[in-house]
């Protein structure tokens, strides 16, 4: 479904005309399931990192890895204002349990977070590189499983029809 919603988002000539207007490199546009893998991988693996402006994170790595640039981008919105407090809370939970140490009680106010972040911060980013592994992986794996998956059904429906 997603790989045929891609191929024709691909050929339309708006969308086509808006990238040579804006000088986009081609390259990280590309809607194959190597690029899109790769975009879900990166894009989820920066939503979990607790940081300001992570799709300019996303941005810095396009010299160093090839990826569909706009995916990444979109699953970088997961972590948005709305999921970022539940998400960041169950790292820092995930984080204080590797660890084994006590979990403070939290407080959403930004009095707390300066006068605690030195006890916060381990936890929290020890669950964010395990949440960011973990997920990024699983979705990395989702969509490669899905494409070829879709890939297949649709050979055999074509062999059908003949």
């Amino acid at each position: 479904m997603l790989r045929k919603v891609l191929k024709k988002t691909t050929k339309s000539e708006k969308l086509k005309a808006f990238i040579k207007k804006s000088k986009v490199p081609p390259e990280f546009l590309q809607a194959n399931r190597k690029m899109i893998s790769r975009g879900v991988f990166l894009g989820i693996f920066i939503a979990f990192i607790p940081m300001p402006m992570q799709m300019a994170l996303v941005l810095a790595f396009m010299p160093i890895l090839r990826f569909n640039v706009p995916i990444a981008l979109a699953m970088c919105w997961l972590s948005n204002p709305f999921t970022m407090p539940p998400m960041y809370y169950l790292e820092y939970l995930t984080g204080s349990f590797f660890l084994g140490s006590e979990i403070s009680d939290v407080e959403m106010s930004i009095e707390w977070f300066k006068e605690n972040l030195d006890d916060i911060f381990i936890p929290l980013y020890l669950g964010t590189l395990f949440y960011s592994i973990v997920g990024s992986l699983s979705a990395y794996w989702a969509v490669n499983h899905f494409w070829k998956s879709s890939v297949h059904t649709a050979k055999k429906k074509h062999r059908h029809h003949r």
